[in-house]
């Protein structure tokens, strides 16, 4: 690979500063980064040096990067990147430097990451001798022009399989969403993944981002490879890195513009132009209805899983105390019964939980908020319904939609263990006293009595006991709690306090 190369490519955007007609043909042997003053011992002849400029101040004057460049001509670099980052900009006394050393420079702009530049390199490196691309030079051109113009990774793999034919190729999650397909490619559902064609003769290529987590991860597909060879597939893999790469920022500012979203409506009455502004921050209509979803411990689930449910049309981020949430604009018209997302989502959640099966994952949904005005309170109910999935099963990935909670005991899974804990302790009282066999006795009592709806005889008929036994034993539970057992309240205190203890 040589210079020209790295300059033409238009994806990176790099920023000629100083190089002359006769270095374009210079052969790039690798890639180095680094920030030291003195790179001279990091660097190897024919090396790319990027340096994100971290080792300079506005203050050092031309004599720091006098060195700098001077360490890079004696160990034989082969061109300086510097990044714009740090400091806006690439110093003029880093460019006369270049310049007196004969050491060709360019700028990297502050959105290119350094990882996307080194993996330009090496993917022309493993193209052959020479540093040729495995793609036809005009097919690869035009990946370059259309990653420079952020097209859609459709656009790509069409633009990238057309010299053959376009055959049937997917970009595929690690829980099989489809995130892309060539035109002709057969639809495939993402809960019905064996519909897939893979078949023997399929083959499946890693798209290579290491930063991407277990929910994030990429592959491409080809059921019918034909005679595509593999070095082509690996570049076609490599440019959707590339793609991938370039929208973690786009990712990261649509997370901070839905968490900003999530904090005004964890934070008591929001001012409603406030609220209208942040919905339409995050792209979501101003006036509802939508659906909403809680999730822990991991967002990346959560967002793999909306972007099935709802592609494009959907917002994540996290509430100030961690937990994931999603907020998507409602299918159905407001004038329809409202429901919640819990179906779909149950059906594609273990999907998404078995890309990482070591971390169970739990969601929690609510019905539907009509307008701005019902999100706090669809927000509070899903994540209420959170809290019970994760107490009610830690060890397994669950939906909870807050529409279930349709009895006491459902109801008190969404309570904190050591709530129910400490309010069981409070109501029982000495009744819960493990080493007092009596206590035992008037427990069970307790449980039967209000399991048979307060009737003293039926109580006595399933203990086989005397009714007047019955009551001596309920005066006694009297005495110890202080409630009073013909009260309604009193009876429901007793009843969610032995429900607690059950939890």
């Amino acid at each position: 690979m040589h210079i020209a190369h790295l300059l033409r490519d238009e994806s990176l955007g790099l920023r000629p500063l100083w190089c002359e007609d006769t270095m374009l043909g210079r052969e790039i042997s690798g890639v180095t980064a680094t920030d030291l003053a003195d790179p001279a011992r990091s660097v190897r002849p024919g090396e790319l040096v990027l340096s994100g400029l971290l080792w300079w101040t506005r203050d050092d004057g031309p004599a720091k990067a006098e060195r700098f460049v001077s360490a890079l001509r004696t160990a034989g670099a082969a061109a300086l990147l510097a990044g714009e980052k740090a400091h806006g900009g690439v110093p003029d006394d880093l460019v006369h430097a270049c310049r007196r050393h004969a050491v060709p420079v360019a700028a990297v702009p502050a959105h290119v990451m350094f990882r996307t530049i080194t993996d330009s390199v090496q993917l022309r490196q493993r193209g052959g001798p020479g540093g040729r691309p495995a793609l036809p030079e005009p097919t690869r051109e035009r990946l370059n022009r259309l990653l420079a113009e952020g097209a859609d990774p459709a656009a790509l793999l069409d633009a990238a399989f057309a010299h053959l034919d376009r055959p049937a190729a997917y970009l595929l999650t690690s829980s099989g969403r489809t995130v892309a397909a060539t035109t002709d490619a057969v639809h495939v559902p993402m809960d019905v993944p064996e519909d897939l064609p893979m078949d023997v003769t399929g083959v499946t290529v890693p798209v290579d981002v290491a930063e991407a987590g277990p929910y994030e991860r990429m592959r491409l597909h080809l059921p019918e490879p034909a005679d595509t060879p593999p070095r082509v597939l690996q570049e076609i893999a490599a440019i959707l890195a590339t793609w991938q790469r370039s929208g973690a920022g786009r990712r990261a500012a649509a997370y901070e513009a839905a968490s900003a979203l999530g904090a005004l409506l964890t934070g008591g009455a929001a001012d409603p132009f406030a609220l209208r502004a942040a919905l339409l921050a995050c792209g979501l209509p101003p006036q509802g209805p939508y659906e909403v979803i809680t999730a822990a411990p991991d967002r990346w689930a959560l967002a793999e899983a909306v972007a099935q449910l709802r592609p494009g049309g959907a917002a994540v981020g996290a509430l100030p105390d961690g937990t994931a949430f999603a907020l998507l604009a409602a299918e159905r018209p407001a004038e329809q019964p409202a429901e919640s997302p819990t179906e779909p989502l149950a059906a594609i959640w273990p999907l998404v939980a078995a890309c990482d099966p070591s971390r169970p994952q739990h969601a929690g949904t609510a019905p539907r908020a009509d307008g701005p005005e019902d999100l706090n309170g669809a927000l509070s109910q899903a994540r209420y319904a959170l809290a019970s999935g994760r107490n009610a099963a830690p060890d397994t990935s669950s939906v909870t939609d807050a529409a279930s909670f349709t009895g006491l005991a459902a109801l008190l899974t969404g309570i904190p263990e050591e709530v129910r804990a400490a309010y069981s302790h409070t109501v029982l009282g000495s009744l819960l006293a493990a080493d007092n066999a009596s206590s035992a006795v008037l427990l069970q009592t307790l449980e039967t009595f209000l399991a048979r709806d307060g009737s003293w005889a039926r109580a006595a008929e399933e203990l086989h006991l005397h009714v007047n036994t019955v009551h001596y034993r309920i005066g006694r539970i009297e005495q110890i709690t202080g409630r009073d057992l013909s009260r309604l309240d009193d009876r429901l205190d007793l009843r969610a306090a032995l429900l607690c203890r059950g939890m």
